[in-house]
């Protein structure tokens, strides 16, 4: 029997602590995965209180900071994926937080 990405279930998020270079998410299922903070630059720039500041969307399927306008999966979360965003355009952002 074929097995298809799009057919798999994951857990939700329940929890989230980022610290200055590892972003955890507690799970539904009991686990908690941890994955470097370099992985998302957005996260890694922005203060303690900008990471601190996130919610879950999409009933724990994702996560949401609104002031760094940053958005991940858990499926990303537990397939390994990094953040997609560009060179480029991670330095217009850059530039326009700085003001």
């Amino acid at each position: 029997m074929a097995f298809s990405p799009a057919e798999a279930t994951y857990p939700q998020a329940l929890d989230v602590v980022v610290d200055e270079d590892t972003l955890r998410v507690d799970l539904s299922d009991g686990r908690t995965i941890a994955v470097p903070l370099a992985w998302y630059p957005r996260l890694a720039h922005g203060s303690a209180t900008e990471r601190g500041n996130w919610r879950l969307i999409a009933d724990g399927e994702g996560l949401h900071w609104p002031d760094l306008d940053e958005d991940i999966s858990v499926a990303a979360l537990l397939t390994g994926k990094r953040s997609a965003e560009s060179g480029a355009s991670l330095q217009r952002w850059l530039k326009a937080r700085a003001g």
